[in-house]
C-alpha cells in the first residue's frame, strides 16, 4: 500500500485542477482470468531483419509507451504507479518471460501507463518519460527494482520537506521534490543528465496531463488498484504474472 505520509500531500499537490482521488496498490480483484479472450493458437510473427519486437517501442498518440508489433494481435495494457510494491513485483516477476517469451514472438505487444498516485510516483513517471522512448521500459524496471530506496528517501526527507515543496509554482514544484528523493543521481546514473531531467520536472503541463490521464482512465476502464490490465481492450481480474500469462496464452500466444 501506498506509506500513509504520502497521503495527505498527495491531496494538496492533486487539488484542483489536478483533482485525482489516490488509487489504492494491489486493491483489484485477482479472482481469474475471465475476462480474457480465448482463441486458437496464433503464429508467430517475425521481426524486421536484425530487430527483435522487444526493441522496438514506440509512443502512443494518448502518451503511453507499448512495447512490440504495433500490429500484434494480443495487445496487454499495464496500469501502474511506480510507488506500488504490487507493481514491482509484477514487473520482477514478468521481465524476461514477457518481452522474450510474449512480446518478441510478435503476438503480444505491452502497453504500459502510469497510474499516478501520489507526489513521488508522480515525479519518477515524469523522469522516466525523460529520455527516448526506448530507454523507458528499461528506466521503469530499474525505479521499480530500487523502489524501497527510492520510497525510504522520499519518507526520511520528512513531511514538513515535501509540503514545502508542494508549495512552490509547477515549474519548481517536481524538481524539489525530486531532490527529496534523490532522484537526480539516481537517475543521472542510468542516462538521464541532471539538465535534461531538470527540464523535464519544469513542466508542470506534462504533470498535468499524467494526473488528468489517470483520472480520466480511472473512470473509463474501472480501473481502483494497480496493477490492473486490460487484454485487447478488456479488463483482467488479474493481477499478478501467472494469471496475466495463462491469459495471455488462453488469448493464442502458446
Amino acid at each position: 500500500m501506498i506509506p500513509r505520509s504520502f497521503r495527505p500531500l498527495a491531496l494538496a499537490v492533486f487539488a484542483a485542477p489536478l483533482a485525482l482521488a489516490l488509487s489504492a496498490c494491489g486493491s483489484g480483484d485477482s479472482a481469474g482470468n475471465s475476462a480474457a479472450p480465448s482463441g486458437e493458437p496464433l503464429e508467430k510473427v517475425a521481426a524486421p531483419a536484425g530487430t527483435s519486437w522487444a526493441d522496438k517501442v514506440t509512443k502512443s498518440k494518448d502518451g503511453s509507451y507499448v512495447m512490440g508489433n504495433p500490429d500484434a494481435p494480443i495487445k496487454l495494457t499495464e496500469f501502474a504507479s511506480l510507488t506500488c510494491p504490487h507493481c514491482a513485483q509484477f514487473s520482477a516477476d514478468s521481465g524476461e518471460e514477457l518481452p522474450e517469451t510474449f512480446v518478441n514472438s510478435g503476438r503480444v505487444s505491452f502497453e504500459f501507463r502510469n497510474f499516478v498516485g501520489n507526489p513521488l510516483d508522480l515525479t519518477m513517471a515524469m523522469l522516466v518519460r525523460c529520455g527516448t522512448p526506448e530507454s523507458f521500459f528499461a528506466l521503469t524496471s530499474q525505479t521499480f527494482q530500487n523502489q524501497q530506496q527510492l520510497v525510504e528517501a522520499w519518507v526520511a526527507a520528512g513531511e514538513q520537506a515535501a509540503n514545502q515543496a508542494a508549495a512552490l509554482p509547477p515549474g519548481q514544484r517536481y524538481n524539489a521534490m525530486a531532490q527529496l528523493a534523490g532522484l537526480p543521481a539516481f537517475y543521472a546514473a542510468r542516462g538521464i543528465a541532471a539538465d535534461q531531467a531538470k527540464q523535464c520536472l519544469a513542466d508542470g503541463a506534462a504533470a498535468e496531463k499524467l494526473v488528468g490521464d489517470t483520472g480520466r482512465q480511472g473512470e473509463q476502464y474501472g480501473i481502483t488498484g494497480t496493477p490492473s490490465f486490460l487484454l485487447n481492450g478488456s479488463k483482467l481480474d488479474v493481477n499478478t504474472w501467472p494469471e496475466v500469462k495463462a491469459a495471455l496464452e488462453n488469448a493464442g500466444a502458446r
